[in-house]
């Protein structure tokens, strides 16, 4: 039995997945093997089967109570497949919504995921908006460099307070355009 389960999060346009892929192509060289599961994904699938199609971009205008009901059913989901084999789960520490910001991992998720480590994705607020705007296949919401860069801030406050609940360590990886290679060394060390 394997429960290992590791999350890899950070804000949009952050590089998260991009790497997460990589990664896990060097690992399985390696022989490491983990199921890469997207949280968004899961709760899209989740909704879809109680409301039908439904645009991925969505996710953040659903009611709250509705879209925590939702997000609970995901983790117990992922947290079943980690009985199997490690899980990677990509997804995001913040929730920004236009009241405000929402934990991705409120504690009910956490106690149901009991992640091992917590890996946060950062890159330079300028080099995220650039992400953003060449990505035609998602609805991303335009936000200021000094958006961007709050947002990042309170996803280390939130990694700490989630590492703080659930006992998980937290690695804060940079993802320059520049620096893809390291970025993706330093997650394959953290999952090796």
């Amino acid at each position: 039995m394997s429960e290992k389960l590791v999350i890899v999060t950070g804000v949009p346009g952050s590089g998260k997945t991009t790497l997460i892929k990589e990664a896990l192509k060097v690992l399985r060289a390696m022989g490491v093997d983990y199921h890469h599961v997207n949280y968004g994904d899961v709760m899209l699938e989740i909704i879809r089967s109680k409301k039908g199609e439904v645009d991925r971009d969505a996710l953040r205008e659903m009611p709250l109570a509705f879209y925590s009901r939702v997000q609970r059913e995901a983790a117990r989901r992922i947290s079943r497949l980690a009985r199997l084999k490690p899980v990677l789960v990509d997804t995001h520490c913040l929730v920004k919504k236009p009241e405000g910001y929402y934990p991705g991992l409120p504690r009910w998720v956490l106690e149901e995921l009991k992640p091992e480590s917590l890996i946060l994705v950062e890159a330079d607020p300028e080099e995220i908006g650039r992400r953003r705007t060449k990505d035609k296949s998602r609805r991303r919401a335009r936000e200021l460099t000094e958006e961007i860069a709050e947002h990042q801030q309170l996803n280390r406050a939130a990694a700490i307070a989630y590492a703080a609940l659930s006992g998980a360590s937290v690695l804060i990886v940079q993802n320059s355009d520049k620096g893809f290679k390291k970025a993706v060394d330093n997650i394959v060390s953290a999952l090796r």
